[in-house]
């Protein structure tokens, strides 16, 4: 018997980024999908409510970062 399939059960993680690293050093913020340095190296760690807190959030930084 073959063993069970797991990867249909399996949801892709959710995550801002667009694939255009790059950081500004001011607020260390990546100006890509607009998370932390912090945020970005333990994403794969984080629950599924602290990731979307975070998603929840990032709007109000594009905008504080486009308003200067």
């Amino acid at each position: 018997m073959a063993p069970p399939q797991f990867d249909s059960y399996i949801q892709p993680m959710k995550s801002p980024c667009i694939k255009v690293c790059k950081i500004d050093e001011p607020s260390r913020l990546c100006l890509g999908c607009f998370r932390t340095l912090e945020e970005i190296a333990t994403w794969a760690r984080l629950t599924d409510a602290q990731r979307d807190q975070v998603m929840n959030d990032l709007d109000r930084r594009r905008l504080a970062f486009a308003a200067g």
